[in-house]
């Protein structure tokens, strides 16, 4: 049993999203079909798999019923956590309804809550830009109300994390869509609720289109990992105990 991690699928499996990646560039060209393949080569149904935000076009959750179906037809066990992308995500309640309707059992949400695995327990939230500069969304968006709400739930995972964590020893991962650190640029509030909870490692997502920077980087004593699909040419990442 192994744990993999990527982000930002951005799928558009179904006809009448038609939001394809394709149009950004000849990395994206046939990302669908790359992905599964890379997947069925590594991935089995004993792993687990970590799905870091971004991960439908859809923007209703019926919407997402063709792009879920698709990562369940996939081995292992998902867990998804909620990207800048994801408005189809909904509340826990109606995603569950929509999981039972389309005989869904392998997807999970990250999401207000933590995991125990067989070497890690995960926790995760979307997290937020790394700063007001860099906050680029539709409509008039208050910065610091939001990130106020995502360190909060970032930490109620992560007090689920260390519950689980008092049962068993296993070190916490965090997954987050967001960076904390980005050239530059500091989310100061996730960064400083990383080292509170004595994370040692956060994988990250959200950012495309750079391909020659270091995969993992230290800043402040923890390990940040970038994971986006396109980075990672499509397949999935492994995490080793």
């Amino acid at each position: 049993m192994s744990l993999f991690v990527i982000s930002d699928l951005h799928l558009s499996t179904d006809a009448g999203t038609n939001k394809s990646m394709e149009v950004f560039g000849s990395r994206w060209e046939g990302y669908v079909k790359k992905l599964e393949k890379n997947w069925r080569a590594v991935i089995t149904d004993e792993d687990d798999v970590v799905i870091a935000g971004d991960i439908s076009w859809a923007l209703k959750l019926e919407e997402a019923e063709s792009d879920l179906k698709f990562l369940e037809s996939l081995p292992g066990t998902k867990y998804i956590s909620k990207g800048n992308h994801d408005f189809w995500w909904s509340t826990a309640s109606k995603m569950q309804a929509m999981f039972d309707k389309l005989d869904i059992k392998t997807i999970r949400p990250l999401y207000n809550n933590a995991y125990k695995l067989k070497d890690f327990i995960i926790c995760g939230s979307r997290g937020w830009f790394t700063d007001k500069s860099q906050q680029n969304t539709v409509g008039e968006v208050d910065y610091d109300k939001i990130i106020n709400r995502e360190v909060t739930r970032l930490k109620i995972s992560l007090d689920a994390g260390k519950k689980l964590q008092e049962e068993c020893g296993l070190p916490m991962l965090v997954f987050l869509h967001f960076p904390p650190v980005w050239n530059d640029c500091i989310c100061r509030e996730i960064v400083d609720t990383l080292k509170e909870y004595d994370i040692k490692t956060c994988y990250f997502g959200h950012i495309h289109g750079s391909y020659s920077v270091p995969r993992r980087f230290e800043f402040e004593g923890v390990e940040m990992v970038l994971t986006s699909a396109d980075f990672l040419n499509f397949a999935a990442m492994p995490i080793f105990a």
